[in-house]
């Protein structure tokens, strides 16, 4: 579904963001992607969204090339980016409207993702009057409702408590249980990848190559309970992933 072939991207011909990395994803697949700080995680989701142009290397998505920004492609931001303007239901259909869907099939996709996610009675509210996990909701809601063959999600719950992110993260794989989209996830949080994904691509420092791609669901099946969490395995393998981490920025 997804292939990066030898991408590289370099910024003022000096800077280095990323610097090699191949990747094969299959679809329906959910992959995490962790790596220090500054690896070029983002930069390497913003290439896979079209928003910024690879230096070298190609990457394309189910066998047609990425050269900009695509409706197959829905990308979910660290913040909720929703029009402050709009209400909930506004902002969830904009993006079909855009595409020219008619207003009565906007409607019913709009009522059937406020239910997936959870925000009956908040249909005519504002963004401004809604909590920061709820904003995320909506724009998780907008995004899918235009059904993008891949998800795209650049650090989305890094802002929100413990409590409210551990929620968000059920949530989305309750989502990505029915929609069975392709999802490429960028965290910093080891613990938040391996209860997510699939796969784990762990990133070396900048310039960044991939160091390694843990297979997550080899260990762990699906459906995936948060109970995995305390196990022994799950403690064993978050503390080989973090040794590695550790090492890259070591040296």
């Amino acid at each position: 579904m997804i292939e990066v072939d030898s991408v590289r991207k370099v910024y003022n011909e000096e800077v280095v963001a990323v610097g090699d990395v191949s990747l094969s994803i299959d679809e329906g697949d959910f992959v995490t992607v962790l790596g220090p700080s500054g690896c070029g995680k983002s930069t390497l989701l913003f290439m896979l969204g079209g928003f910024i142009e690879p230096t070298e290397g190609s990457i394309t998505v189910d066998g047609a090339s990425v050269t900009g920004p695509d409706p197959s492609r829905g990308m979910v931001f660290q913040e909720s980016v929703l029009f402050p303007w709009m209400s909930i239901k506004k902002n969830i259909t904009w993006g079909m409207k855009v595409l020219g869907i008619d207003e009565e099939e906007r409607e019913q996709k709009a009522e059937e993702y406020i239910e997936m996610i959870g925000l009956d009675g908040f249909e005519d509210a504002y963004p401004n009057s809604l909590s920061g996990g709820m904003k995320q909701r909506a724009a998780m809601a907008r995004v899918l409702a235009v059904n993008p063959s891949v998800l795209l999600m650049d650090e989305p719950f890094g802002a929100l408590d413990a409590q409210t992110r551990e929620m968000m993260q059920h949530e989305l794989l309750d989502i990505w249980n029915q929609t069975g989209q392709t999802c490429m996830f960028v965290t910093h949080s080891i613990d938040e990848a391996l209860y997510l994904s699939d796969y784990t691509v762990v990133l070396g420092s900048r310039p960044s190559s991939v160091e390694a791609v843990v297979d997550v669901t080899e260990r762990f099946g699906r459906p995936r309970s948060p109970e995995i969490r305390d196990t022994e395995e799950f403690t064993d393998l978050r503390q080989k992933i973090w040794d590695m981490i550790q090492e890259e920025v070591s040296i």
